[in-house]
């Protein structure tokens, strides 16, 4: 069976001499492991489709439950090039895709993540200085994957709190929270401003001027929650550490 699709590289790993397992987000079936045959040859008709970040058009072909179909195109549609020429650009993003992998399973089509991404990664080539665009893509994944962390009231009662469980995933007010837990405690402005961030579109993000302790106390509260979320540390991280 002949599939075709749009996707974006997100890994590739050696397999024997000269081929390539290619791991693609991809438009209408979620996260997608492909076979590539001889792509690292000189003469390949990958070319450089197969590149990390790269966005194409690709064709593969497997029975449908395939574990692994064989990719038999794949045409460029966006390299993301200018990403992959700036170091910090290519680790911010490659956080972001670690991070997306740990979190969407494979062949899960009911999510939009793959707009998400597409849209993140033309941001990150526009202005990679811009803090917000790794903040709003993990709290739109966090949302879509749900595992959004809930700070704006005791997940438990409702009431106000502003003590977040790393554990529970939420806010927990005194009467809820458990004795044996050590809570972060979160402001007011980083409560809102989580809030309001997920309301805007990532086009217009360099409208919002957050003050740099909000959006720096809101940015390892959210770093935390993923380790917590994936049970790991996420090795981009290390790296750029």
């Amino acid at each position: 069976m002949l599939q075709r699709t749009e996707g974006i590289v997100l890994r590739t790993l050696q397999y024997g001499e000269a081929d390539l397992i290619v791991t693609y987000l991809t438009k209408d079936l979620g996260i997608v492991k492909v076979f590539a045959r001889s792509p690292r040859k000189t003469k390949s008709r990958f070319g450089s489709s197969l590149e990390p970040l790269t966005c194409s058009v690709i064709s593969f072909w497997g029975k449908e439950d395939a574990a692994l179909p064989r990719l038999t195109q794949a045409d460029i549609l966006h390299a993301f090039s200018h990403i992959r020429e700036s170091l910090h650009c290519f680790l911010k993003a490659s956080e972001l895709i670690e991070l997306t992998m740990h979190l969407v399973p494979e062949r899960d089509k009911s999510r939009n993540v793959y707009s998400l991404l597409v849209s993140t990664l033309s941001a990150l080539e526009e202005g990679c200085k811009n803090q917000l665009i790794a903040l709003f893509y993990k709290l739109r994944l966090l949302d879509m994957t749900g595992f959004l962390p809930s700070l704006q009231a005791c997940g438990r009662c409702g009431g106000p709190s502003d003590a977040f469980h790393y554990l529970q995933g939420t806010v927990l007010c005194g009467r809820c929270s458990p004795d044996d837990e050590m809570p972060d405690r979160l402001s007011p402005r980083a409560r809102t401003f989580s809030q309001s961030l997920l309301k805007w579109d990532i086009s217009k993000l360099d409208r919002l001027k957050p003050a740099e302790g909000v959006l720096r106390e809101l940015a390892l509260l959210i770093d935390e929650h993923a380790r917590y979320v994936i049970g790991k540390n996420l090795r981009t991280k290390a790296f750029k550490a």
